[in-house]
């Protein structure tokens, strides 16, 4: 009996010790592409973005850019069109195949819309394009189909960890964004390693380095600040829907309205030339970074926030290549310069607390929301961040940008749909409902 348990533990080692090792490996080697993936997309976004910057007309190549990035997908990028919701897809129980061509896909497309002026931000093409190289990497190594889910896993996290700089925020959002509610600790480390690893090839190696914030004082904790920052959470919460629903609700409205993907982009970059115009600013157009650094050192207009809404909500709904984060970021930190004033808050503190929230609300990951605000601000203000992203993503209900993120566990009980459901069909139900 003693040997036969002496045979156990020694066989639950070398299993722990082989899982450790492979994965230590394998996260190594997805951090490594897509760090590398990341740096060089980073920089090629700063190099067009000056471009743009030095040559406004660059603008009025918005719709032939457009046209050009959706007939590459219509033509050659097959289901690659999915985005982020292909890779979640196929974490969950998904059999489709993740093409290669997805990374030099969305990396072009990212590159032309922020090239000619499109309100898009940078997360999901990070996302796209580590999910794509871990793809590949397994497929090489023939990886079986779990190990191939935790690839993916590390995917997302190595391309969040290293487009933002916030490796810890990376290796959770890879762990949380797959389903609401349930977190897979098997992922853990293999998350762990690729985030960090990602992190370091992108910064250390490829010094690529990335913008900071500083939130200024933190107020002294006390009833009415705790009261003041739980109101302005709701509101950060409801921007959130906002902006997803009015993303979704614009990709239905341009797909029904214009068939052929070319026009709709076409049509969709001239809208945002006349916004352009008709505001009389160019405030709204790509990352937004100079937007956000106002933020947390001067006053922003009151309806930036709503502005930079309605710019990223077209671009993408128009078919524009580009991620929902980082306009996310400007919008919550916009939203809460705005609220300083209104609620008696200094107002790069609120616009710190609008960052993480906005995105917590949109992505339903609070906790990676929660790490990403110790990582840019640091921990003075932790128990004011943890009810920002707590109270936003409660807020938000089962919405979100990503319409295959599942529904592990409810927010509520009082939700009337199966488990496992996807944001996509929690959205056609309540559409039904309001119909019937």
């Amino acid at each position: 009996m003693d040997k036969t348990k002496q045979y156990g533990r020694r066989l639950l080692l070398a299993e722990t010790a082989w899982f450790w090792i492979k994965w230590i490996i394998l996260g190594s080697l997805v951090g490594l592409l897509t760090g590398s993936a990341s740096a060089f997309f980073l920089n090629s976004l700063e190099r067009v973005t000056e471009l743009r910057l030095a040559y406004p007309w660059l603008l009025f190549g918005l719709p032939a850019g457009g046209a050009l990035v959706s007939y590459l997908y219509m033509k050659v990028g097959k289901n690659s069109a999915k985005g982020n919701n292909l890779i979640l897809e196929q974490i969950g129980q998904g059999s489709e195949t993740i093409p290669l061509r997805m990374a030099p896909l969305v990396l072009l497309g990212t590159v032309l819309t922020h090239l000619f002026g499109g309100s898009a931000g940078r997360e999901g093409t990070a996302v796209q394009m580590g999910g794509s190289l871990s793809e590949w990497l397994g497929k090489r190594l023939r990886v079986s189909a779990e190990d191939r889910k935790l690839l993916l896993m590390c995917g997302i996290s190595s391309g969040f960890g290293s487009v933002f700089g916030t490796p810890l925020a990376g290796t959770v959002f890879g762990l949380e964004v797959v389903a609401i509610g349930m977190i897979r600790h098997e992922a853990l480390l293999p998350c762990l390693v690729a985030s960090f690893v990602g992190d370091l090839v992108t910064t250390r190696l490829w010094e690529v380095h990335h913008a900071h914030y500083a939130i200024g004082t933190v107020p002294s904790l006390g009833l009415l600040v705790l009261v003041k920052v739980a109101v302005a959470s709701v509101l950060f919460g409801w921007t959130s829907i906002l902006f997803s629903e009015l993303t979704h609700g614009l990709k239905k409205g341009f797909s029904a309205l214009f068939r052929h993907p070319v026009l709709k982009s076409a049509v969709g970059g001239c809208i945002v030339i006349v916004l352009v115009y008709t505001l009389g600013t160019r405030d709204y157009l790509g990352l937004g970074l100079p937007l956000l650094s106002q933020s947390f050192t001067e006053t922003t207009a009151p309806l930036a926030f709503l502005w930079k809404t309605i710019f990223t909500s077209i671009t993408l709904g128009a078919g524009f290549q580009g991620g929902e984060v980082t306009p996310l970021f400007v919008i919550g930190a916009t939203l809460g310069n705005a609220l300083g004033s209104l609620l008696h808050i200094q107002a790069p503190f609120l616009a710190g607390l609008g960052l993480i929230a906005v995105f917590s609300g949109a992505t339903n990951t609070p906790i990676a929301c929660f790490l990403m605000g110790l990582e840019l601000f640091g921990a003075e203000g932790a128990i004011f961040m943890f009810i920002a992203v707590t109270v936003s993503y409660l807020f938000s209900g089962h919405t979100g940008i990503y319409s295959s993120q599942r529904i592990a566990v409810a927010k509520s009980r009082r939700s009337a749909f199966a488990e496992g459901s996807t944001l996509a069909l929690v959205r056609e139900l309540e559409r039904k409902r309001q119909e019937g």
